[in-house]
Order: C-alpha cells, then structure tokens, then sequence
C-alpha cells in the first residue's frame, strides 16, 4: 500500500471524552509522531476526569507516550456518560482551546462510536476545527461498535509494546476491566497492521481528505 506523508508536523491536537480515551486510541500515533518530529507540539483535551485521580493518571501517560515534546493537557469536569446533556458546556470547552493553536492534526473520538460521550465528541469536532485534518480514533472496549476504518498510522513492535506498558502503569483505575488487557491492545493492533500491510497499526477514520496533485 502506498503511504502518504504530512507535508509539515508541527503541531497535533488530541481530543478524548474521558482519561484514557486518546492513549488507547491513539496513544501508538502519538509515540511515533513526537519520536520522528523532536520539539512536536502536543495539546490534548479531555472533558471529563477533571480533579480526579483520573486526571493524575492521564497526565502521567501522556507524558510518557509524548517525549520530547512540547505538552500541554487540559482536563475538564463535566460528568462522565452526560455529554448529550452538557452539549453547550463541552462546545463551549473546545471552542476555547481552539483558540490556543493550529494544529496540523486533529484526533478525536469516531463518530459512529456507541458512547454518547465518544459519539458526541466526534459530532462536535469538526464544527469547531472546519478546515483541518481530523482523525477519528478507535476505543477499544466492550461495545461492538468497532468499523472498517480507511487510514492506518503503521506502529513499530517497539512502540506498540510501550504503549501497551503505559496503559497498565498509568491507567490503575481501568486494570479490572475485561477488555484491558495484553491480548485485546495488540489484537486489534495486529488485525489493523494486516490490514496495512503492517505488523501492528493504528486506524482512523476521517471526516475529509483532499488529495493534491
């Protein structure tokens, strides 16, 4: 499969409804982005998990899975699983961190994710960030909502394994759930690699592309 490449990568921007969500979607891309563009910016929002141990715990991950990078994360507070019902509050929250950068990329949640806080993110993404790259990711868990994305970000066996070993160093909170687990994280991993043509991969699904002569 022919690759595309960015042109310039300079700035990301990473959008999770809850902690976790942009490290297990995209925790890979990040880790290979901020290792190939030393000095990357990375400016992550989350809108839940705000002064909790949460928030410690995705601070610590971000860090780990960003090196060399220019960080900067903000947690909110609105409740977990009530998106739809703090619509204005969670546009409100993205309209104004928008206003701190320009980002190259744009990674959010997927909009045919069965969460209402996953669905509800990705709806709101791209009214706010109109004419950017934006790059919905998959997150993995027990709701069989996962579909047949069209762009793949390959992952080095090295990468793959530190992002695995972040997610069961950082994200304490989560380590009794079902899906979190070894097998799970590198299962879909190798099924989006094969589909690549890669080992491993992260997929995504975009809301535009234009391709250029």
């Amino acid at each position: 499969m022919q690759p595309l490449h960015l042109d310039r990568l300079t700035e990301i921007t990473a959008l999770g409804a809850h902690c976790d969500d942009v490290a297990i979607g995209a925790g890979g891309t990040l880790l290979t982005f901020c290792r190939a563009h030393p000095g990357l910016r990375v400016r992550v929002l989350v809108l839940s998990g705000g002064g909790s141990d949460r928030e410690a715990e995705e601070r610590s991950a971000l860090a780990a899975l960003c090196p060399g990078a220019e960080l900067e994360v903000v947690v909110g507070d609105l409740p977990d699983g009530r998106l739809p019902a703090h619509w204005d509050a969670a546009k409100e929250a993205l309209e104004a961190f928008r206003r701190g950068g320009e980002p190259d990329v744009v990674l959010t949640t997927a909009r045919h994710d069965h969460h209402q806080d996953h669905r509800g993110l990705a709806q709101l993404t791209p009214t706010v960030w109109r004419d950017h790259l934006v790059l919905g990711y998959e997150v993995l868990k027990a709701e069989a909502d996962l579909a047949q994305p069209l762009l793949s970000v390959s992952l080095d066996d090295d990468v793959l394994a530190e992002k695995v070993a972040v997610l069961h160093e950082h994200y304490a909170s989560q380590r009794d759930r079902a899906w979190f687990d070894d097998e799970a994280f590198r299962g879909l991993a190798r099924l989006r690699g094969v589909q690549c043509g890669h080992r491993y991969a992260e997929a995504f699904h975009p809301e535009r592309l234009v391709l250029d002569a």
